[in-house]
C-alpha cells in the first residue's frame, strides 16, 4: 500500500485567514455553466483549491477541503515523470465549432467528447463525434463522456452508433455500476469493441473499489479533489488495479497542478490525462497558466498572483457563500477523521 503524510487539519480562522473566492468566465458553456468559482488556500506547502460544485452537499464537499488543505500543508507524492500527456476537451458544441475548440489544445492528439447532454439527441453526438474524427485524423484518439447521461438500453444504442468512428472509450455511459457492468457485457456480446471508463461511480462512491469487483469497467478516472487528495487518489488508483486516467474538475491552474501531481506519480500511464481543461478558462489565477503545449502539461506548482486575485474575487454575497461553505466542510472533518477512499 503507498504511503503518505498525515493531512492535518488546521483550525478554521487559519484557513479563513487564507482563504481567496474568484469567479472566472468560461470560453464556452461547460456543465451548464458559464463561470466557475472557487476558494483558494494559501498555506506553507503552497497553493489549494477547494471547488467542489454548488450542489455538492458539505459530506461529500468535505474531501474537496481535505484535498486543498493536503495541497497547501503537506505537499504531493514524489513524482516519476516531469511531463503528463493530456487530451483536448470538447464541450456539448455544434459540430461546426469543433475545430475552434480543438484549436485551444495544440499537440493534444486525444480528444473527450461530451455527449448525452440535455436537450440535444443522438444525432447532436454523432456529428460532433465525426468532425473532431475528421480534424484528429485516423491516427487520432476520440473518448466520449456521457456523464451518466443513458440508462442500459440508449447506452448500448449510442455506443453502437459513436462507435463506427473508433472510440478509445467511452466515460461514465451510465449511472450506477450495476447499469455499468450489465452495458460492458452486452457489449462483449454484440462484438462492439467500445472499453468503457468510470468516473462518477468512482469519485462519489463510499466504496470506490467495487468497480473492479463488479467487472463494470476497462478504465478508471481518478479526480485529486473527491477523493480528498492526491495521497488517497494514489492508493485508489493502485487498488484497483486498472489502467487509470486522471482528470479534473474545471479547475483553475491550481487544482490542474494538483491533477498533474498525481499523474506524475503513477508507475504507468497508459492513457492521456483529462488535465488540459484550463483551456476552457477566459482567465485564470495565475500569470503563466497551465495549458497544454505539445498535447502536454509540465508538473510543479501553480502560484496565485495577487493582481489576478484582486481582478476577479467574486462579489460580496458569493464569497460569504464560499466562507459559509467552508466552515460547514471544516466542521465535517474536525468532528470525524476522514476515510480515505481505497484505504
Amino acid at each position: 500500500m503507498i504511503g503518505g503524510p498525515e493531512v492535518p487539519l488546521p483550525p478554521l480562522g487559519e484557513l479563513l485567514e487564507a482563504a481567496r473566492v474568484v469567479r472566472l468566465p468560461l470560453r464556452t458553456r461547460f456543465r451548464g455553466l458559464t463561470e466557475r468559482e472557487a476558494l483558494l488556500l494559501r498555506g506553507p506547502a503552497g497553493w489549494g483549491e477547494f471547488a467542489p460544485f454548488t450542489e455538492y452537499g458539505p459530506a461529500e464537499s468535505a474531501r474537496w477541503l481535505a484535498a486543498a488543505v493536503e495541497a497547501a500543508w503537506t505537499g504531493f507524492p514524489a513524482p516519476v515523470r516531469e511531463r503528463v500527456e493530456v487530451n483536448a476537451t470538447v464541450p456539448a458544441v455544434p459540430a461546426g465549432d469543433v475545430p475552434a475548440v480543438l484549436a485551444r489544445f495544440p499537440g493534444c492528439r486525444t480528444a473527450k467528447v461530451k455527449v448525452a447532454e440535455r436537450g440535444q439527441d443522438l444525432a447532436d453526438d454523432l456529428a460532433r463525434v465525426r468532425a473532431v474524427r475528421e480534424v484528429l485524423g485516423p491516427g487520432g484518439r476520440v473518448r466520449v463522456d456521457a456523464n451518466a447521461g443513458w440508462d442500459v438500453d440508449a447506452a448500448e444504442r449510442a455506443l453502437t452508433a459513436l462507435g463506427e468512428a473508433g472510440l478509445e472509450y467511452a466515460e461514465q455511459p451510465c449511472a450506477s455500476l450495476e447499469e455499468m457492468a450489465e452495458l460492458r457485457r452486452r457489449l462483449t456480446r454484440a462484438g462492439t469493441p467500445v472499453l468503457l471508463a468510470a468516473d462518477e461511480s468512482v469519485r462519489k462512491a463510499e466504496d470506490p473499489l467495487r468497480v473492479a469487483g463488479l467487472e463494470a469497467a476497462d478504465v478508471v478516472v481518478v479526480k485529486v479533489a473527491p477523493l480528498a487528495g492526491a495521497w488517497s487518489a494514489l492508493r485508489v488508483a493502485q487498488a484497483c488495479g486498472l489502467p487509470v486516467v486522471v482528470s479534473s474538475a474545471l479547475d483553475t491552474s491550481v487544482g490542474l497542478a494538483a491533477g498533474a501531481a498525481l499523474a506524475a506519480a503513477l508507475p504507468e500511464l497508459p492513457f492521456a490525462c483529462g488535465l488540459g481543461t484550463g483551456a476552457l478558462l477566459a482567465a485564470d489565477v495565475t500569470a503563466e497558466p497551465l495549458l497544454p503545449v505539445g498535447g502536454t502539461l509540465p508538473v510543479g506548482p501553480a502560484r496565485a498572483e495577487e493582481d489576478l486575485l484582486a481582478a476577479h474575487r467574486a462579489p460580496a454575497d458569493r464569497e460569504a457563500w464560499w466562507r459559509e461553505r467552508l466552515a460547514a466542510c471544516h466542521d465535517v472533518l474536525s468532528r470525524a477523521a476522514p476515510v480515505a477512499p481505497g484505504s
